[in-house]
């Protein structure tokens, strides 16, 4: 038989109501800028839940212009996942970086695929082998073409390319664009590879959201969500190579030695940020920070 004492109080979140004190603060003065990890700084304390289908990739960015950030979920395959994730970082930039670029030696049949699937009006093009720009098709160069089988060199603007390098701040992008009256600056490097674009429209969506949670290269940042075991691995793995800021390792019950290893695993490959969870005690919660999380997540429903 049980006795009384061994039974503990534990509480859920509707058991607990934080009471409301006197308050001289206003709303204006409040500053809602929270770090989620040590890299990484939300205006607004938001995430959306690394659970399957809340948030694909026009969620993350609305999250992420507001200033919270929104988690992928992984109800996909890995390569839909990441394509979702190259969406959110390709959508707002100071730069556009590793754009979508095409071979001189393609037709315009390839070149209007391009613009239509990837919603894009020009495209740097560069040589197949060696990379190097060797021209730009826009709207402009195409708009009253009609042979589909024309190749792209003898179509595009070859002459007086306007190129910068990266480190071009803002200010010196937009007085080029306007004294060149053009719409895009590409990118090179000392190769004369191009490595990214700017353009009106992106320098534009960033005036519009001031709060936006960005990189260090101007990008929106994005979450995607992960399991556990040998696909979680190689899932992680594109989902990196694909640009992504977060991981969320989603399970119901963080305190496990799957989810304790796979943090480790992901540790050692790249120095990703990771959020691991769900937990509701401090030892769960001091497993998951010394196998490498950068944010736990807390709270298990009573479910």
């Amino acid at each position: 038989e049980m006795e009384s004492n061994s039974i503990i109080t534990a509480l859920s979140f509707d058991d607990v109501l934080i009471k409301p004190a006197q308050s001289s603060v206003l709303p204006s003065d409040t500053i809602t800028q929270i770090e989620l990890t040590k890299e990484i700084k939300l205006a607004i304390p938001l995430i959306s839940s690394a659970m399957d289908t809340v948030t694909e990739y026009k969620v993350a960015i609305a999250m992420a212009q507001s200033g919270g950030l929104g988690v992928i979920h992984k109800n996909m395959t890995i390569q839909e996942q990441a394509n979702q994730v190259r969406s959110v970082k390709r959508y707002e930039t100071g730069m556009v970086v590793n754009p979508v670029t095409i071979s001189p030696n393609k037709k315009l049949s390839d070149a209007f695929l391009l613009m239509k699937t990837e919603n894009i009006s020009g495209i740097p093009v560069v040589e197949d082998i060696t990379g190097k720009l060797v021209g730009i098709l826009t709207n402009r160069d195409v708009r009253f073409a009609t042979d589909e089988n024309q190749f792209i060199h003898e179509l595009m603007t070859s002459d007086n390319l306007i190129t910068v390098n990266d480190t071009i701040n803002t200010t010196e992008a937009k007085n080029l664009l306007h004294k060149h009256r053009i719409e895009k600056l590409i990118v090179v490097d000392d190769e004369y590879r191009c490595t990214g674009l700017i353009t009106v429209k992106d320098i534009e969506k960033s005036k519009l959201y001031p709060n936006a949670t960005k990189d260090s290269k101007g990008r929106l940042r994005v979450g995607a969500a992960i399991g556990v075991g040998l696909e979680a691995i190689e899932r992680a793995k594109q989902l990196i190579e694909s640009g992504v800021d977060l991981l969320v390792i989603d399970t119901a019950h963080g305190h496990s030695d799957k989810v304790i290893a796979a943090v480790k695993d992901i540790k050692k490959i790249s120095k990703v940020e990771i959020i691991a969870g769900n937990v509701a005690t401090k030892e769960a919660t001091r497993a998951l920070i010394e196998a490498g999380a950068d944010c736990v997540k807390v709270g298990i429903g009573p479910g």
